[in-house]
């Protein structure tokens, strides 16, 4: 029988043959002055876009008690109002009145915003095809999939980010009339293995922390919280009686969004990606169009390691690229397979060369990144949603004698199943 060590991470059966662990993602809510930022910056970022597809745009935000400030280098030949602007981004997350925390109507908004570096300029883009277009900047970037759930996205951070949602969508249409829009939770999923693959069994713990009016009653809080949030959320086959609830296990929590802590943009970048699984390179996304391959080249990665596993290709897989400034291709493709492919990490590499192109103009072109379309991936993740172009797995073509092995490992039973 499995036992569980005192740190409560590793599962080994006495055999030694198995292991079950528990791994945790969370979420926030758009009204986490973090995650509040991103969306500005990209709201901000998506306004230059529909007037200007080759704005060079890198804003970040900045927000605190009364105020958002916008800072950075964006060069453009948009005409933005940045004033209303960011007001109507505030009002859509639903701070609208000061006994809130924020008011849209009266918060002070700051501009600081420059020219992107002429010599950054003439590196990347000036006088190239755009094809050709050079990296922003250097950086290494990752993307992650996984067979465990439809959208071949972790478990946890999939119902970590389901929680979430449902939450406000229900603040939103007032069934849940006692909440207001900062909020964060958490998952923790036990998990076995499965050869390299990761098998979801049960849910371990969930934490959600609401903010919420001061009239409502945290009894109330709570039992609304579970029955209308989690049970509408989590399968009921991945429920027990030994899972356990921390729901609001602050107490209160009426003071929120900027008021209660800064808002920074790019701080939420675990959130933003796998929840922790697999990997990152540190580069945050939101604000920045996409020749800044922290952004595009992410979501290149993403979009390789999905069109593997939903090809069978492997059951789990993490892409890592990398790049130099001002230079198209990249420096580096690496293909890891978590021992889940009959193939080769080389053969799997020759996959990848033989279907994408890497370089960010190519993402542009066949990603369609010029368009408007950030704003909603700082809501939620940028992964995991088949609205997102990267999230629409390619049909790859792949040489007979790797089909062969491919098509040797289904006869032998080797196969994924999803939650």
């Amino acid at each position: 029988m499995a036992q569980q060590g005192d740190g409560g991470h590793l599962f080994h059966a006495e055999d030694g043959s198995a292991q079950r662990f528990l791994f945790t993602s969370e979420s926030v809510s758009e009204g986490h002055p973090d995650k509040m930022c991103d969306i500005i910056s990209d709201t901000v970022l998506d306004a230059h876009l529909a007037q200007d597809p080759n704005a060079k745009v890198a804003c970040e935000t900045v927000t605190k008690t009364g105020m958002v400030l916008l800072a950075g280098e964006i060069t453009s030949k948009a005409v933005v109002d940045y004033q209303s602007l960011v007001r109507n981004a505030v009002k859509k997350i639903g701070f609208d009145d000061s006994s809130k925390g924020f008011d849209y109507k009266t918060c002070n908004v700051l501009v600081a915003l420059e020219q992107q570096a002429p010599e950054i300029a003439s590196g990347v883009h000036v006088g190239k095809n755009e094809e050709d277009v050079g990296a922003g900047d250097q950086g290494l970037m990752f993307g992650y999939a996984t067979d465990e759930t439809e959208h071949a996205m972790p478990l946890s951070l999939v119902l970590a980010h389901k929680l979430m949602e449902r939450l406000h969508q229900l603040r939103r249409s007032g069934v849940l009339d006692w909440a207001l829009p900062d909020s964060k939770s958490q998952v923790t999923v036990e998990y076995a293995f499965d050869g390299g693959a990761c098998v979801p069994l049960r849910v371990h713990t969930v934490v959600i922390s609401a903010q919420h009016k001061p009239s409502v009653s945290l009894e109330q809080l709570r039992e609304d919280l579970l029955e209308h949030v989690i049970k509408s959320v989590i399968p009921p086959k991945f429920i027990d009686d030994a899972t356990i609830y921390y729901l609001n296990p602050c107490g209160s929590f009426c003071i929120g969004g900027p008021q209660s802590d800064a808002g920074l943009t790019g701080r939420k970048i675990i959130v933003d990606t796998y929840g922790g699984w697999g990997a990152h390179g540190g580069g945050a996304f939101s604000g920045k169009d996409p020749t800044k391959v922290d952004r595009s080249a992410a979501y290149g990665a993403r979009w390789v390691a999905k069109s593997l596993v939903k090809a069978g290709v492997c059951r789990r897989c993490l892409v890592q690229v990398s790049y130099a400034i001002g230079v198209a291709k990249p420096l580096s493709i690496t293909v890891i397979s978590y021992n889940t492919s009959p193939l080769s990490e080389l053969e799997l590499l020759s996959i990848v060369n033989d279907n994408f192109d890497l370089r960010p103009g190519m993402l542009m072109k066949d990603l369609g990144l010029k368009n408007p379309i950030y704003e909603q991936t700082a809501r939620n993740g940028h992964f995991g949603h088949e609205a997102f172009p990267w999230e629409k797995p390619k049909e790859l073509k792949i040489k007979p004698e790797l089909l062969a092995k491919l098509k040797a490992r289904d006869v032998n039973g080797m196969g994924g199943q999803e939650a």
